[in-house]
């Protein structure tokens, strides 16, 4: 089989059989078909079968990824921007083995070692400078507000509160379900500041729009705007934080993400256990959620001097 084509099939196999989001099948078409671009070249064929794939073209391709591919905009891959080609190659290899053909192992794959990350968030002050930053006299700084508000209460990602529709959102209750990666459902709740920003937001909205955080700047009301057209874009809360971060005086880049950790910390630093919060994020693994170690080490710290009996002064 020519690989484009095990490559299509693999995507079949994907979103039918495994029903993952949209998104992950095109990024898993991404890293594959750049694969296949980078043989052709090598090989200088036109097209290559799946089981002429060598473990040389295999090792070949990571030295490719770590020491001469710079991204025009990123410049060079990360560890762990190097293992989601990897992880694709391997699962694609993976498919074509159960459905019957002859390809190399897909344990010859190793995935490169990661260094323990670190998760950057913002404390207490910055929170709220980066809020006081915003000029609620208009429409817009409602919104934007409004945006900052829900991301820390609910630690959303930044594409699932773009996705967010208003009658989707209990303000009342206080409460909501999304569908995160992979299609894990999950409930968010809502801080009561946060209830107050979307309430006083949305009293100033008297468009149809289903869109629960929409664009004011753009193509005008009589180009038949769409529901999808007016949605706020993830790209425009990145642009919008940052604004907010300068005003803030907050030195270091950020974005909605940052947002994310400052929930999980938030959380973490006031009692929350991690498995509630790996539930709240909606993290399939407790490893993913053990990131946070910042916090979850100082609580050890303390329970270790409160309760073990070597702390205990004998009078």
């Amino acid at each position: 089989m020519i690989l484009k084509d095990g490559c299509l099939r693999f995507l079949e196999y994907c979103e039918i059989d495994k029903n993952l989001s949209q998104k992950s099948i095109k990024m898993y078409g991404y890293y594959i078909n750049f694969f296949n671009g980078w043989l052709l070249k090598q090989r200088n064929v036109d097209r290559i079968n799946v089981e002429e794939i060598t473990e040389d073209d295999l090792r070949s391709f990571r030295l490719y990824l770590a020491r001469e591919y710079k991204n025009p905009y990123k410049g060079s891959l990360k560890r762990q921007t190097q293992n989601y080609f990897l992880v694709a190659l391997r699962s694609l290899l993976r498919h074509l083995i159960k459905t019957g053909h002859k390809v190399i192992s897909p344990e010859f794959i190793e995935l490169g070692k990661q260094k323990d990350r670190k998760v950057e968030f913002l404390k207490g002050d910055q929170l709220k400078r980066l809020f006081e930053a915003v000029d609620t006299t208009d429409e817009m700084g409602l919104r934007d507000i409004a945006i900052l508000e829900v991301l820390f209460s609910t630690g959303l990602r930044v594409s699932e509160c773009v996705a967010l529709n208003r009658e989707n959102v209990d303000i009342k209750k206080g409460e909501f379900g999304v569908i995160g990666k992979g299609g894990k459902a999950r409930v968010v709740f809502l801080s009561r500041r946060a209830k107050d920003t979307l309430n006083t937001y949305l009293a100033t909205r008297v468009d149809p729009y289903t869109a629960l955080f929409i664009r004011y700047f753009g193509p005008k009301e009589d180009e038949e705007l769409s529901d999808d057209k007016m949605r706020l874009s993830a790209r425009s809360i990145e642009r919008m934080i940052d604004k907010y971060r300068k005003e803030a005086n907050i030195l270091f880049p950020i974005g909605p993400h940052i947002l994310r950790h400052s929930y999980a910390t938030d959380l973490l630093s006031h009692g929350a256990d991690l498995r509630s919060v790996q539930e709240m994020l909606g993290h399939k693994n407790i490893a993913t959620t053990q990131i946070y170690t910042h916090v979850t080490n100082l609580r050890l710290k303390e329970i270790h001097e409160k309760y073990h009996s070597g702390n205990t002064v004998d009078n």
